[in-house]
């Protein structure tokens, strides 16, 4: 999927406090913050918002129509589920965080049926 890579004891304790998540979604969170960072052309500190859409625009390019899916598939179903990912990497130190930062900013930024499959930019019908 990508060349990062988490520390088995990390992986490990990603498993065993959040069951939820598919270890792969880790990666992919890791993923879409580079993703993200490397589109605004210079690193800075990056919003849930951001890292939302920039997890949306990855997730299109890398799997189109079935992004979706394979989100879910992960355990990623809303954009909370990316929050809750954040800071769980958060918590174990893989990720940093500001004062400002919560995780409410991932609260409801998109939908993902809406993302995904009924806005999706390549279906051939754009609905507003």
């Amino acid at each position: 999927m990508s060349d990062i890579l988490l520390a088995e004891s990390v992986i490990d304790r990603l498993r065993w406090r959040y069951p939820a998540y598919h270890e792969t979604a880790y990666i992919f969170i890791l993923s879409g913050l580079h993703y993200t960072i490397d589109r605004l052309g210079e690193p800075r500190h990056i919003s849930g918002r951001e890292l939302a859409y920039g997890c949306r625009d990855l997730a299109r390019e890398r799997w189109g129509l079935l992004a979706r899916s394979v989100l879910q598939y992960w355990g990623i179903c809303t954009t909370r589920d990316l929050g809750e990912i954040v800071f769980a990497l958060v918590e174990l130190g893989v990720l940093i965080k500001r004062p400002e930062d919560n995780i409410e900013t991932f609260d409801d930024v998109y939908s993902f049926e809406e993302e995904f499959e009924t806005n999706y930019p390549w279906s051939g019908i754009l609905r507003s």
